[in-house]
């Protein structure tokens, strides 16, 4: 029997406060003690004045919220918004530079739980749309336009890490319903023209044959439209935060906004790029002003990424030129078309899908866990296709691809980027398994060894944009495949797996540990580093997202990118990983790093 399902509220206030437990916030988990008391065990800071009953995790902490309960001064914080009361009492306990962090995290608590409970309103309608639109079984779910469907499962589901995912700063409720992937909308953008001169872009490859001219959108401008190049603009970009772009960027007055809406597109998973429906093969990423996993964390796009993310590509393609074995189980996206005005609100990149999709069902790794139609997990239905109805057998399937893959890459110096939004599943018909992958601008590669591996075709220096993406030593490198292939890719799906009662946990951190070693044997020496630091080492490197994104400032946290700031928390890759202790400090590690 399954059990009762927790309350949008309390949900919440389990995850933010085990995130905050995790992250060490306030020193929680470095200067907290574990009492026992009559109902279990509770996390104390005694010279704050604060407690919260806790249970054993594992999973990037020795311990997460038992309750959605924080006693501060001996009262217990219950009711409604049981999340942003907790906060409000951690916040007067903060360094007062940091209190609008907190209370900036509070906000996000308010916008999260109303984004939860519409949720809960609205996913049999939104199943009940998925099924009429592409079938009662997802995973019968095939070609790009069902790949959607795909996304907006996953989007009902909670981030691994991050515990207000499903908030998006400053949306409405019908902002949401209109533009937001839970809801699989349909939405027409809008186009800007800008002089030619004002554009800068990138690619070689023509523009699909639906991309607008300015007299296609009744424009009727100086010179023609060989004078003009257009540009898309989500519609919430529109109004304010793009009066705003065309005054920095100097085009103010130049540019010239279309005033009818033009090309039908619903939203991704990552719900600044849109597909278009009727050629669903392409994707445009769009800037929103807008942010998610983090107030720091916007979703604009900075012009340098684009350029990183085409330089990306091109070093994965040369590492496949080198790597046969690979060819055509590792698909990648055409991410070279790029354009920018010199603004972040101002820039699209066209991103180009593999064809060759039609009869298989892809599946970003953040929808396997998710509900589909009818209550059963995704990877539940893909299982019965394609596995003989064993999860585990699917599971087992993905790790021995997707960890070649990626410890092979960190044999050559690489370590990308590639979590739970950015891997897909490509399961085809006669039960070949594939990985498409997708945004490669925040990479970590070492640049020493990728020359060595690659010699003239490693790329130079210039090609990138953010000087973080070269580095000399192995650190960042271990600490990036850790933090997104480790715990988002693989060992959140084991401890998911574990928790829905499809296996053990115990058996499915072995199984992992076995496919990482044996990935690790094949690349030989070069993989001695991610052996010492990911299966032999006692604490792995955990992101502090909530740190690094909303509660303190870059200056405060001193976090060089909000994405890649760490705290730790223990292996549980180790073959016997230890029991956290009865009483005493839940972790002694000297917090984010």
């Amino acid at each position: 029997m399954s059990a009762a399902p927790v309350p949008p509220a309390d949900a919440l206030t389990l995850r933010v406060l085990s995130a905050l437990v995790r992250e060490d916030a306030l020193g929680l988990r470095t200067r907290g003690a574990v009492e026992e008391r009559a109902d279990g065990p509770w996390l104390v800071l005694a010279d704050a004045g604060i407690a919260l009953p806790v249970t054993a995790d594992g999973f990037q902490s020795e311990y997460a919220a038992r309750l959605p309960l924080l006693e501060a001064d001996g009262s217990g914080l219950t009711g409604a918004e049981q999340a942003v009361a907790a906060l409000a009492a951690l916040a007067g306990r903060a360094e007062p530079a940091d209190r609008p962090g907190w209370a900036a995290f509070a906000e996000e608590c308010r916008q999260t739980l109303a984004t939860m409970e519409l949720h809960e309103r609205v996913r049999d309608e939104v199943h009940t749309a998925l099924t009429d639109l592409y079938g009662a079984d997802p995973a019968y779910w095939t070609g790009p336009a069902a790949a959607l469907g795909h996304d907006t499962l996953a989007a009902h589901l909670d981030h691994p890490v991050y515990p207000t995912a499903r908030g998006r700063s400053g949306l409405t409720e019908p902002q949401l319903r209109s533009y937001a992937p839970e809801f699989h909308p349909a939405f027409e953008l809008r186009w800007l023209a800008v002089p030619a001169d004002g554009l800068s872009t990138h690619g070689d490859r023509p523009l699909p044959s639906w991309w607008p001219t300015p007299s296609w959108l009744g424009l009727d401008l100086p010179g023609g439209d060989g004078a003009w190049a257009t540009l898309p603009v989500h519609p919430l970009t529109i109004g304010e935060p793009l009066t705003g772009a065309l005054r920095a960027s100097g085009l103010e007055g130049r540019a010239v906004l279309a005033g009818r809406p033009y090309l039908t597109v619903l939203p991704t998973l990552s719900m600044r790029t849109v597909a278009v429906a009727e050629d669903p093969v392409h994707h445009l990423k769009l800037p929103l002003a807008t942010a998610t996993l983090g107030r720091l964390n916007r979703r604009t796009i900075k012009p340098g990424t684009l350029r990183d993310g085409a330089a990306g590509q091109r070093l994965i393609e040369a590492v496949l030129e080198r790597e046969p074995r690979f060819a055509g189980r590792i698909l990648h996206a055409d991410e070279q078309s790029w354009a920018h005005a010199g603004h972040e609100l101002l820039a699209v990149l066209l991103r180009r899908h593999p064809c060759g999709l039609d009869g298989s069902v892809t599946v970003p790794l953040a929808a396997l866990l998710a509900p589909a139609p009818g209550g059963r997990l995704v990877i539940d239905h893909l299982a019965d296709r394609f596995h003989g109805g064993d999860p585990v057998a699917l599971f087992d399937a993905l790790l021995e691809l997707l960890l070649d893959w990626q410890t092979t890459l960190f044999g050559y110096g690489i370590a990308l980027e590639s979590h739970q939004q950015n891997t897909s599943l490509v399961l085809d018909e006669d039960g070949g398994l594939r990985l498409l992958y997708k945004d490669d601008d925040g990479p970590r590669v070492h640049t020493a060894r990728l020359a060595a591996a690659l010699g003239e075709l490693a790329p130079a220096r210039e090609e990138f944009d953010d000087a973080r993406i070269l580095c000399d030593d192995d650190r960042p490198l271990t600490d990036l495949f850790t933090t997104i292939t480790g715990h988002l890719c693989t060992g959140a799906l084991a401890f998911g797996l574990a928790a829905h009662g499809r296996a053990g946990l115990d058996d499915l951190l072995a199984l992992l540990r076995r496919r990482l070693a044996e990935s690790l044997d094949r690349i030989g020496p070069a993989g001695e580093p991610l052996r010492t630091a990911l299966l032999d080492a006692e604490r792995l490197p955990v992101k502090a997202m909530v740190t690094a994104g909303t509660l303190l400032t870059k200056q405060r946290s001193g976090a060089a990118d909000i994405n890649k700031h760490y705290t730790d928390g223990p292996n549980y890759l180790l073959p016997r990983a230890s029991t956290p202790p009865a009483n005493g400090r839940p972790g002694d590690s000297p917090g984010a790093r």
